[in-house]
């Protein structure tokens, strides 16, 4: 990998052409994976009537994805190691265009969660090695710089997701938000093989094969207990109280085994450096609110306010445009004072938008709602790549790959507790009012709506409505819980470690 030249002091931190050339090639690769968590999340009312499956049944097209991607990261970090950077991108972008490609061709729900598990394969090992690629690329005296680039699929998700998955689906047919990725990665494998500098694998470190038996099935295993919750209704459930104590267990013998390892898969003797701890518990608090609501807030435009799926995103674009304004900002900020502050700012900012989404009803007004969906993406773009930044800054050459796969397993994992969570407590709180049939007692579609009286409809959008509104203040009392982490990062500029030992002991 290209190192920041020996000469460079702290204080240039501007990027040069080299380096945002490599950071067009990551960026491409992971606007594609981002972007398709945001396309299928508007796609999911199209699968229940495609497929005639419940909307538990359907939410697996996003679970199977995120169970992936959380069983394939902690591989990442030592393959990127041993067999170089260049090479496991290349093979991650073929293993998700080829499962772009299978998905389009599901026959029934079945296949098609099968086919998204074969692109989370993919998808999972794009973003940590966007990181540990374009980290190494520029040095740590540029990492906030860096993580504003590598920003930008954060912005574009949000907003280009919904609408493309809207518009592909309203003009053509769902199939096509899987084939949108067969050109984007054509150009994704060309770019990234002819710019992303020639690999220098090592072959220093052994195989922690020990750790990977435990940890990606017990992460699996824990994940899918977990994720099973808005189909069974109740934690006592066997299908969820099996694989989640099997999967903890994993994960426990796995930690036991880590710390008396010289090379274990994930290090966590990382956890020796206090930033670093800090950034991952406000990482895991924030990303089981964020991304938790933010699963629903397509389903509200959809479900209560009966919008079509283009509409929808369209809807959502507001969040993706505060992200766009603030992150820029945040990621230069964050290299002259400090991710502290920054990220407290941008807490403050979700929970001020999300406190709107707490009394929503059938008739609130869209300027309310798209204000709300603004300031939520001001504070985004304030805290979660300003996070990342404090995670890695104080990391050295050798230990970037480990922790970029760490925070990685973090942030899957915590939202995939949190997109479960928030779908559990929604399901709960929708209570067929008095009047409607049987059956509507759960989220309702268009057609089960229009078979219905118009005061029983208005009943049930109202029922809707105050099911979605106590879910996010759910998810808004856990993003002030993220302020007390976020309360202990630093709020002045890092000193840069120069030996690579340092970096357990900042």
């Amino acid at each position: 990998m290209t190192a920041p030249p020996a000469g460079s002091s702290a204080s240039d931190t501007k990027l040069d052409a080299a380096v945002l050339k490599i950071a067009s090639v990551v960026v491409l690769g992971a606007i594609m994976s981002i972007l398709d968590v945001t396309v299928v999340s508007v796609a999911l009312p199209t699968f229940m009537s495609e497929f005639q499956a419940s909307y538990a049944t359907v939410a697996w097209t996003m679970t199977g994805y995120t169970l992936a991607l959380a069983s394939v990261i902690p591989l990442t970090g030592w393959a990127a190691d041993r067999f170089g950077t260049k090479r496991l991108y290349l093979t991650a972008l073929v293993l998700f265009v080829a499962g772009s490609v299978l998905c389009s061709l599901a026959w029934d729900v079945t296949s098609l969660i099968g086919f998204r598990v074969l692109q989370g394969f993919g998808g999972g090992m794009l973003m940590p090695l966007g990181m540990t690629i374009m980290t190494r690329a520029a040095g740590p005296q540029r990492v906030g710089r860096v993580m504003a680039v590598l920003g930008i699929p954060m912005l574009l998700g949000p907003i280009g997701g919904p609408i493309l998955g809207g518009w592909l689906i309203d003009v053509a047919s769902w199939h096509w938000i899987f084939l949108i990725n067969l050109p984007i990665g054509a150009v994704a494998l060309i770019t990234a093989f002819v710019v992303l500098p020639k690999d220098s694998p090592k072959k220093s470190e052994s195989f922690d094969f020990v750790g990977m038996l435990l940890l990606s099935p017990g992460l699996a295993l824990f994940l899918f207990g977990v994720s099973s919750l808005p189909e069974t209704g109740t934690a006592a459930s066997a299908r969820v109280l099996v694989p989640g104590i099997v999967g903890v267990a994993l994960i426990a013998a796995f930690v036991y085994h880590a710390v008396r390892t010289d090379h274990p898969l994930i290090d966590l003797r990382l956890f020796k450096n206090r930033q670093l701890t800090f950034a991952v518990l406000t990482m895991t608090v924030f990303a089981i609110g964020f991304f938790g609501a933010g699963l629903l807030f397509p389903s509200y435009f959809l479900q209560v306010h009966g919008e079509t799926t283009l509409m929808a995103g369209l809807l959502l674009a507001p969040q993706g445009l505060g992200a766009m304004l603030t992150m820029p900002i945040a990621g230069q900020l964050v290299d002259r004072i400090g991710p502290g502050k920054i990220v407290l700012v941008g807490l403050v900012l979700i929970i001020a938008g999300m406190s709107v989404f707490t009394q929503v009803g059938v008739d609130t007004g869209y300027p309310l709602l798209l204000g709300a969906l603004f300031v939520m993406g001001m504070g985004m773009g304030c805290t979660m790549m300003p996070t990342m930044t404090a995670a890695l800054q104080t990391l050295t050459d050798h230990s970037i790959a480990r922790g970029s796969t760490l925070m990685n397993i973090v942030q899957q994992a915590a939202g995939s507790i949190g997109t479960a969570t928030m779908s559990v407590i929604l399901t709960s709180r929708i209570i067929a009012p008095e009047g409607a049939p049987e059956g509507t007692t759960g989220q309702p579609d268009a057609e089960m709506l229009a078979q219905l009286p118009p005061e029983v409809q208005q009943s049930v959008l109202g029922s809707l409505a105050d099911a979605f509104g106590d879910t996010f203040l759910v998810a808004m009392l856990v993003m002030v819980v993220a302020l007390i982490p976020a309360a202990f990062l630093p709020r002045t500029k890092s000193a840069q470690p120069t030996d690579p030992t340092a970096v357990s002991m900042h």
